[in-house]
């Protein structure tokens, strides 16, 4: 299981109390049938993401092997192994968005930002994350920070929507 290099650089963000209460959490689940999901979402819930020594812990705790806990993590969407910043940024790349320009939209929020999609920025202001679809298809290419939704929105702009959160 290779983790990115953020992963282990992170975890040594999570505090003695945030270890305290996934400790709290895994011993609430430990001994039931089907809990990893529930198990898991309270944990991200706490930390903010599912660094592999989090993984680890909740696999030793909950007696299932470390594939298991991984596997699940990694498949569902709602899982993340990195941390995620205060603006989350989202570009549909879905076909109306695409065919309409939003590869460039996602293309200007990279440079602007300095990471690629799915990264989180050093002082974890802005993550980026692709979307497929947000049912906007009328007003594409659409980008979003946090709730907010640009529509319509041009290459050009990015940079003005984005400072307005910085």
């Amino acid at each position: 299981m290779s983790m990115g290099c953020c992963e282990s650089k992170c975890a040594g963000d999570i505090t003695s109390e945030q270890w305290a209460l996934v400790d709290e959490i895994i011993a609430k689940y430990k001994g039931q049938r089907g809990i990893l999901i529930p198990c898991l979402h309270e944990i991200q819930e706490v930390v903010g993401y599912l660094p592999l020594e989090v993984q680890e812990r909740v696999a030793a705790g909950l007696d299932v092997p470390l594939a298991d806990v991984y596997s699940v993590v990694t498949f569902y969407a709602l899982f993340s192994t990195k941390p995620k910043g205060k603006h989350q940024v989202g570009v549909c790349l879905g076909t109306a968005c695409y065919v309409r320009g939003g590869d460039k939209v996602l293309e200007k929020v990279e440079q602007a930002l300095g990471i690629k999609a799915g990264d989180t920025t050093d002082d974890r202001l802005f993550s980026i994350q692709v979307m497929r679809c947000i049912g906007a298809c009328g007003l594409g290419p659409v980008m979003t920070v946090d709730d907010d939704i640009y529509a319509r929105i041009k290459p050009d702009r990015v940079a003005e929507v984005l400072a307005k959160y910085s």
